[in-house]
């Protein structure tokens, strides 16, 4: 009999499919309880947590497992290319510069907020920010940076560029991964309460409706029974556009390693743009946009979105795996320095957002293409409607752009921080 914890994927992908089962199934119940707790709690941050939950009481063990690394790289394109099939550029485009300016906020908050948590945290505890050489703390920190700001690829870039104690790194990835999924659950949490934030900020969400209301009135128009052949077709346009992306991305971003010294060296700061990861996600969001100028777009009303969906939330489950609950704990020094850098992030994206007027889903996706990358912008971008999946793609391709840079200007400043 096998012994706790989990292993074999067979059995932990089982596990993940009866908590996302779970969810939806209380979900749809019309009981009291269940009506009053999905009003505070959402659906998906339930699916998260599970998960998570999971993982911290050891029934599963998420590192022995490939799951995330099969939902990111094959499932996560396929919905890109299943939910941009019936994009509309043109109204994406009319949605203003609003989107782009609580970005770059987002950007503003991780670079600033870096030094100013270990200047605080050095106040009571300088043995924390502490560290000299191969060790210091603001070089693990970097990397923090990077993957706040860009993704994983900026992120092995820091650890490369300030060649902090890899032994110690583990330290960092943890501290990365607990305080960004904390943040996201809050967001999470927020998007149940879109209408009364988007009051609070006096937003104009006009254009939001509007494209909202677009593609639901054409997703209504050409609605069918969907068949095998719907299906067929669906699988051919997502998988074979996944295969397509993987191929053109591992190539391209081959090419420019070879040709471009920039991008070879990992010191420089457009070395991120090596990452096939990154152009994997770009290929596989082109294809879906491509697709939305054919007759393939008309497979929306066959549920395209949907699958795609299906495909988002079991990208959820393994990314809520990845969470140790419990090991918040284990750093206290270096998780207060985390949470007080997310919380200035936090607090610059709302200061601007009221300053603007920007509704609450510009903020959330905004902090989501910084902090959580190609992997969970567009979940939280979906969450608000199918429809805006591909605003949450294109600004967390953005970020991959300007990660390294922004992590190697937060790193400076930190390392200034630390030293005062």
């Amino acid at each position: 009999m096998n012994q706790l914890p989990f292993t074999e994927d067979t059995v932990i992908f089982g596990l993940l499919a009866l908590c996302l089962g779970l969810v939806f199934y209380t979900s749809s119940l019309k009981t009291t309880f269940w009506k009053k707790f999905y009003a505070v709690i959402p659906t998906v941050l339930m699916c998260y947590l599970l998960p998570s939950i999971l993982a911290s009481t050891g029934i599963i063990d998420e590192k022995s497992s490939q799951t995330y690394y099969i939902a990111s790289r094959y499932l996560l394109p396929a919905a890109l290319i299943l939910m941009t099939l019936s994009i509309d550029l043109k109204a994406i485009l009319n949605l203003g510069s609003k989107a782009l300016i609580m970005f770059l906020t987002g950007t503003a908050g991780i670079v600033i907020g870096g030094p100013i948590a270990i200047l605080i945290v050095s106040i009571f505890s300088p043995e924390t920010v502490g560290g000299v050489g191969p060790d210091a703390v603001w070089r693990g920190l970097a990397t923090i940076a990077g993957s706040w700001i860009g993704g994983g690829a900026n992120q092995a870039a820091m650890l490369e560029v300030f060649e902090f104690n890899q032994e110690k790194y583990g330290g960092m990835v943890l501290i990365d991964i607990v305080v960004a999924n904390l943040w996201m659950a809050v967001i999470l949490l927020g998007v149940g309460k879109t209408k009364k934030i988007d009051s609070w900020l006096k937003a104009d969400t006009s254009s939001i409706e509007a494209l909202k209301i677009k593609v639901s009135e054409h997703t209504a128009k050409i609605a069918r029974v969907t068949s095998l052949h719907d299906f067929m077709m669906l699988l051919l346009y997502a998988f074979a556009g996944v295969g397509l992306a993987h191929f053109l991305g591992n190539h391209f971003a081959e090419f420019l390693e070879n040709t471009f010294e920039v991008i070879r060296d990992k010191d420089k700061v457009l070395s991120s743009l090596g990452s096939k990861f990154l152009w994997m996600v770009v290929f596989a969001t082109s294809i879906g946009i491509g697709l939305s100028f054919t007759k393939a777009k008309n497979y929306e009303g066959a549920g395209a979105s949907k699958i795609g969906s299906v495909f988002i939330y079991i990208l959820v489950a393994t990314i809520g795996m990845k969470m140790d609950l419990g090991a918040v704990f284990e750093n206290p020094g270096l998780i207060v320095i985390g949470l007080i850098w997310i919380l200035i992030h936090a607090a610059l994206l709302i200061i601007v957002a009221k300053l603007v007027k920007a509704p609450f889903f510009f903020l959330a996706v905004g902090s989501q293409a910084n902090v959580g990358g190609a992997a969970s912008a567009p979940v939280v971008a979906a969450e608000f409607h199918p429809s805006l999946t591909s605003v949450g793609i294109l600004l967390a391709v953005f970020g991959y752009v300007v990660g390294t840079g922004g992590a190697y200007l937060c790193a400076l400043l930190m390392e200034v921080a630390s030293k005062v």
